[in-house]
């Protein structure tokens, strides 16, 4: 194997090449274990949700992020309740609002089909 090609001479190394391919993948090994995974936890809410089903979530929403999770809050619209999407929107924003001291707000809220999605990630630890 050679080392330092640019030297004069070029450094060489005489090695089991079984074993040089089995250290490169340990190290691999290593290097993905140490990564870090990116959990995803779901909160859904009606465009009617009440005060105190908001706080319910609301509390479940700020263990998440303090474990590290990204949050995916949603509200559904189903059938005819699709009108309240003022109602959707203000009730994500709230959340958000809420969730400020334990994360920060990816993506704003957007209505895509019959759900209106808000995406928070947790805030970096110091």
């Amino acid at each position: 194997m050679e080392i330092s090609p640019n030297a004069k001479p070029p450094v060489v190394k005489i090695l089991d090449y079984k074993k040089f391919l089995y250290e490169q993948k340990r190290k691999q090994k290593e290097l993905k274990a140490k990564t870090s995974k990116v959990v995803v936890k779901e909160l859904r809410f009606g465009p009617n949700t009440d005060e105190h089903d908001f706080n319910f979530k609301l509390k479940h929403a700020q263990k998440f992020l303090e474990e590290g999770a990204k949050l995916k809050a949603y509200v559904f619209f189903k059938g005819r309740s699709i009108m309240f999407k003022e109602q959707g929107e203000v009730l994500l924003l709230k959340l958000a609002t809420e969730l400020e001291e334990f994360g920060i707000v990816e993506s704003m809220p957007k209505l895509e089909g019959k759900r209106m999605i808000m995406m928070v990630a947790p805030k970096k630890k110091k």
